[in-house]
């Protein structure tokens, strides 16, 4: 009898394989348990919600009666949702690319009853084809292989499992990186970069966010003219590109060509909330409008198109969705053909639109389907009739079947929600992106940590999940509650920013100041994972070193400073060799190198107009990584505001850097040179 186990897990990804004939299992020591039991080999299958290869694998052979049956009889087999066991994918991905060079998802692998792997792949056709072999050989070959060579199996995965275990990270030494490093790693963003289309590399091309806030920090500190170009070029042409919603809003995962034309069509909450922050640093550098632009529609698009009920962001909105005749295409949602949009605008609004959003007869996609982008560079359009035709074909578009949506909550991914919400909302004076902000904190503080401050990674529909967070949870949460505490100028924030941040320097660093993914008490997999490099969002690494630095300078705490610089040590061996997968600790790191700074301002009221301009000019400096406290003189909201008195009864802002403050100014403008130079 098949005993599916999935249907009452919290997991969408999971939730989606409930009702296949394979006799799946969540992972579990019951699974592995039951694997010992029979004597048979475990299938481990890896993927996420939104992941359209995933669905494909999916649909040819797990919802295939008798490839389950295969299965069912000579395998255990374990469906993981990578987002809710990012270490248990982490484990296992580096197994996969060590042994073929290569990884991705859907992760497939196979492993002895004690959860040492011994065979490696990705997705498997249903029939041989490109040189794959298919699902079914490759599980009759496995089959084969642990049944007549079951010693040699065994041999193979011991040995595999010794060697992740001796991997050693070289950290390099504990000391942070100082300008040769930077400049180095600048050197080596300027040799990748491709100037004709912006971005870094060939296809397919990532939105590199993390690399572009170490360039709007690295020219705010040294004024380098290259690394603005770098990122303001970069950000206008995925801003003009297929990879940018040009209807609604947000960004999809990452583009297939170098152009940023054809995007994978999938949105995830990180990249979107890891861009909106580095638009609105991009505009706070520039005054760009279509940084503004951009910041504040893909801000709205967060929240109009994420926020779930409880008053946290779902993790993703899916690549797929129903092309009208019931089939599940990627990209249907999006892509437009001249007909379309003669159907929705009529011939001459048609024919504006199609030339303003480079809609063409062939297509920029499949089957004659263009993506809407801005290619072009000169032109006058009326901006008025501009928006009529969005309108209509936003309105048109949402009639068609939408893309499903994973509804999970991951920790992690709200705290970058919440810091970019947070900071968006402060610059162009939106409040309601800041309540926004706030209400998702508020559920991470009600729902997802517990009485010891410890925090759970995930929840769904109110329910939290029974994964143990891992360090990105920790630093990215705290990072989120540390933007708020200097937006909102409430100290709860940073005192819950604290007791995340106790718990990285408890569990998961240790005696050298290198870190972990998981903390000293989470559940012991065949390696502790352990990754410093950014890669889709920071590594939980850097993350923990960017809160911990900026913790340290709204609090005056020196293990929390010390620690920072000991984790920039990675930083320092890997910049000038990787700076691309490492942009984050090197934007944290030019922080460090600038102070940060810490502004103070204080007021007779928070209502005092003079209070809310230095404010606001303290929220716009552009000085890396420098934190803001703001409160009525006395006060002891935040630590920053101690023994800063008002100056002739009036308004003043206070700025220290390295244990060395600047004379109290009364003056916006001369805070602005301050904290821009």
């Amino acid at each position: 009898m098949v005993v599916n186990r999935l249907a009452h897990e919290t997991s969408p990804y999971l939730l989606q394989h409930a009702d296949n004939p394979v006799d799946w299992w969540p992972w579990s020591a019951e699974a592995f348990g039951e694997a010992r039991r029979t004597g048979r080999p475990v299938l481990l299958s890896v993927g996420y919600s939104s992941c359209h290869w995933c669905h494909v694998m999916a649909h040819e052979s797990f919802e295939d009666q008798p490839t389950a049956d295969y299965l069912n009889e000579h395998f255990v087999s374990i469906k993981v949702d990578r987002e809710e066991r990012p270490d248990v994918d982490a484990v296992y991905m580096e197994a996969v690319q060590a042994a073929t060079g290569q990884g991705g998802w859907p992760m497939t692998v196979f492993l002895t009853p004690d959860a040492e792997p011994f065979y490696f792949g990705t997705y498997f056709p249903p029939a041989p084809r490109h040189g794959m072999p298919s699902f079914r050989q490759v599980l009759e070959g496995v089959r084969s292989a642990w049944t007549d060579r079951r010693d040699e199996v065994a041999e193979v995965a011991g040995k595999i499992t010794r060697d992740l275990s001796q991997r050693e990270i070289d950290y390099g030494s504990t000391e942070a990186p100082g300008e040769e490093e930077l400049s180095g790693a600048l050197l080596g963003l300027t040799r990748e970069y491709d100037p004709q289309r912006g971005g870094f590399g060939g296809a397919p091309k990532f939105p590199p966010s993390m690399a572009l806030e170490f360039l709007l920090r690295h020219h705010a500190r040294t004024g380098s003219e290259g690394a603005l170009e770098m990122a303001r070029d970069t950000c206008e042409r995925m801003a003009r590109g297929g990879i940018y919603d040009q209807l609604a809003g947000g960004f999809a995962r990452y583009s297939v060509d170098r152009e940023w034309t054809v995007p994978h069509f999938e949105k995830m909450l990180y990249d979107n909330a890891l861009l909106c922050r580095v638009y609105a640093h991009l505009w706070r550098s520039t005054g760009s409008e279509l940084a503004r632009r951009v910041a504040v529609e893909t801000a709205d698009f967060i929240v109009r198109e994420l926020r779930t009920d409880e008053g946290g962001f779902a993790s993703a909105l899916d690549a797929d969705s129903d092309d009208g005749t019931g089939k599940h295409v990627e990209g249907a949602y999006y892509v437009w053909t001249p007909t379309q949009l003669t159907e929705v605008l009529g011939e001459a609004d048609a024919r504006l639109a199609a030339d303003y959003f480079g809609v063409t007869e062939d297509g920029t996609f499949e089957e004659g389907q263009s993506v809407l982008q801005l290619p072009q560079d000169e032109g006058v359009f009326d901006a008025a009739k501009i928006e009529s035709v969005k309108s209509s074909l936003l309105d048109a578009r949402s009639q068609r079947p939408a893309p499903g949506r994973d509804d999970k909550v991951v920790a992690a991914w709200n705290g970058l929600a919440i810091a970019a919400l947070a900071e968006t909302g402060a610059y162009f004076d939106r409040p309601d992106l800041v309540e926004a902000a706030v209400s998702a904190a508020d559920l991470l503080v009600r729902l997802h940590l517990d009485e010891h401050a410890k925090l759970a990674r995930t929840s769904k529909d109110g329910q939290v999940g029974a994964n143990a967070g891992v360090l990105e949870d920790y630093a990215d949460v705290a990072e989120g509650f540390l933007a708020l505490a200097s937006v909102t100028g409430e100290g709860v924030w940073l005192e819950f920013a604290g007791f995340l941040l106790d718990h990285v320097l408890a569990g998961f660093v240790d005696e050298s100041g290198a870190l972990y993914d998981t903390a000293s008490d989470a559940e012991q997999l065949i390696r502790r994972p352990q990754d410093p490099t950014d890669n889709a969002t920071p590594s939980g690494w850097t993350a923990a070193a960017g809160a911990l630095l900026s913790y340290a300078a709204q609090t005056g705490a020196e293990p929390h400073r010390t620690a920072a610089e000991r984790a920039l040590g990675v930083v320092k061996a890997l910049g000038p060799r990787v700076p691309r997968f490492i942009g984050w600790g090197l934007a944290v790191a030019e922080a460090y190198l600038d102070g940060p700074r810490e502004v103070a301002v204080v007021g007779p009221s928070l209502t005092d107009e003079g209070t809310k301009a230095l404010r606001r000019t303290a929220l716009l400096g552009t000085a890396p990584g420098a934190v803001v406290a703001f409160g009525v003189a006395g006060s002891d909201e935040l630590p920053l505001l101690a023994d800063r008195p008002l100056v002739d009864g009036g308004p003043a802002a206070y700025v220290c850097r390295n244990f060395t403050c600047d004379a109290p100014t009364t003056d916006p403008e001369r805070l602005r040179t301050a904290l821009n130079r």
